[in-house]
């Protein structure tokens, strides 16, 4: 496990990087671009669901990163912040219906405190059932068989990392809303598990958690 001190030292290196880029050196931006290109491209690829669009939609996150930088106020992530252009720029490719299955899921069932009820435990340590490409393999397959609504806000908020906040804003949803879609979306990953895990709802849960774990660890 990272430590915090060497976590502290990446950010103060990537902030440096982002202020040398905003006063022109382009091989600051060159390296931005390297550090952050497959996490932007893999957040296209998961909207589009073509991996020649997602290149397309990761070239042009990059240009608009470049056009706009210097309105950058630090004040999220650097990755946030192109994570945020690349669903705003996916979103403006995709078809108009397309488009509405994405962001407009009915976002008021159950409340905020149900919601939160039935998020808390959800990162037990099971065993490794499944070699890493395989678990990779079972993950995607499970995503693609959710709405969109629900495995984007997945995928922003527990392969990518971002923040409850980070990913409201990023939709342009409300922190309820996300919260609601992403309980929605543990619950039926549970279920679209179940064939692999042969076990009670809390390991099914525990083996959704080591999917997504063991994902992030492979996409970094």
């Amino acid at each position: 496990m990272r430590s915090r001190a060497a976590s502290e030292t990446d950010g103060s290196a990537e902030s440096a990087l982002v202020r040398a880029a905003k006063q022109g050196d382009t091989t600051a931006f060159e390296k931005l671009v390297e550090l952050h290109s497959s996490k932007v491209f893999r957040v296209a690829l998961h909207i589009s669901r073509c991996s020649e669009d997602a290149e397309e939609i990761t070239q042009e996150t990059f240009l608009k990163a470049l056009q706009h930088l210097k309105n950058f106020e630090e004040r999220a992530r650097i990755s946030t912040w192109l994570i945020r252009i690349a669903v705003n720029v996916a979103l403006e490719r995709i078809s108009s219906s397309r488009r509405r299955r994405v962001l407009s899921i009915d976002e008021d069932e159950g409340g905020e405190d149900y919601v939160e009820r039935q998020i808390a435990d959800w990162r037990p340590n099971p065993e490794q059932l499944y070699s890493r490409s395989e678990l990779a393999e079972i993950l995607k397959q499970a995503l693609e068989s959710l709405s969109s609504g629900y495995s984007t806000v997945f995928l922003l908020r527990d392969v990518e990392g971002l923040s409850i906040t980070e990913t409201a804003e990023t939709l342009g949803l409300t922190e309820t809303a996300v919260k609601t879609r992403l309980m929605r979306a543990r619950l039926q990953l549970r279920e679209r598990l179940s064939q692999h895990f042969g076990y009670g709802r809390t390991s099914k849960g525990a083996a959704v958690a080591r999917l997504s774990s063991e994902l992030q660890k492979m996409t970094k």
